[in-house]
């Protein structure tokens, strides 16, 4: 693994809009993402086989899927929650998949309507039937920091959530500080905690900037060898579960700053910036990202 090269997992088209009010359509969604892999991002999220009734921006997935031009080299994951969204997503061919489950019981039932071990066993038929397709398997774990209903996350039960889902199939964890409430000291001890168990080369961060502190949480994971960050593009996104809780820390602001710390990322700064203001203008969706503003 080269120390200097930090992986991106482009999130927007998915995590980023799945909470947006406004409605994109799939026309736009796919060039969205179209652009997104001309910038040299490696791994783009396309979006995920929920349901309609929950999450109504991702009710056309398959058409985005099908409509995308997949490149070779760029990896398309689907977030799918359970074995009937598994087979959606073998349906259409997909190649990667992402789980979802959370580090707080609070959390967990708030959002899938269940407990984490039932989330877990959720799960099983999923990994069974990826493991038979020969789909990669990632996944999240939410509120990694702290929980909206259940208040700060203890991070031993982050590491053993961790090591149990490697344990079960998926090759890499997303760390999500889900309500942005993380200080560059939380990280440290997070890390502390979840790297005596896990590889750091096995997990991914995933910032909230509620509080704008995601580049100072990226920063501090740098420290830990944390090479993967999850960012969504223009800042897009949020939690319908969490008040208040803004959207993924921005990818083009990410960047910006891996950049002038000398790591490589292989995505060119000024074309995702582009990408970001066209999509923009396009959707009518204001970004919070500082440099798609300049």
């Amino acid at each position: 693994m080269n120390e200097n090269h930090i992986k991106i997992v482009e999130v927007g088209p998915r995590d980023g809009l799945q909470n947006e009010q406004k409605t994109v359509d799939a026309a736009t969604k796919i060039d969205l993402i179209n652009r997104l892999s001309q910038t040299g991002l490696k791994t783009i999220e396309a979006g995920a086989f929920v349901s309609p009734k929950w999450v109504p921006q991702m009710a056309d997935t398959d058409v985005v899927f099908n409509g995308i031009d997949q490149h070779d080299d760029c990896d398309y994951p689907v977030l799918v929650p359970n074995e009937h969204g598994m087979m959606r997503a073998i349906e259409c061919g997909v190649k990667e998949i992402a789980l979802f489950t959370a580090a707080s019981e609070g959390f967990c039932q708030k959002n899938i309507n269940c407990s984490v071990a039932e989330s877990l066993k959720r799960f099983e038929p999923v990994l069974r039937l990826a493991s038979e397709h020969e789909i990669a398997v990632r996944a999240y774990v939410s509120c990694v920091v702290a929980c909206p209903y259940d208040g700060k996350t203890e991070p031993q039960k982050v590491a053993d959530l961790s090591d149990q889902l490697l344990d079960m199939g998926a090759y890499e964890i997303s760390l999500g500080d889900t309500i942005g409430v993380g200080t560059p000291r939380d990280v440290d001890v997070l890390l502390n905690a979840v790297l005596t168990a896990v590889k750091p080369d096995h997990i991914a961060m995933h910032l909230h900037d509620t509080h704008g502190c995601a580049l100072a949480n990226i920063a501090q994971s740098l420290q830990h060898g944390i090479r993967i960050f999850d960012a969504s593009i223009g800042g897009l996104g949020g939690c319908p579960y969490a008040k208040g809780a803004s959207g993924n820390v921005a990818t083009e602001d990410v960047i910006y700053m891996l950049h002038g710390m000398g790591f490589e990322t292989g995505v060119d700064l000024q074309k995702l910036i582009q990408t970001a203001q066209w999509f923009s203008g396009t959707s009518d969706i204001e970004l919070s990202s500082k440099l798609s503003k300049i």
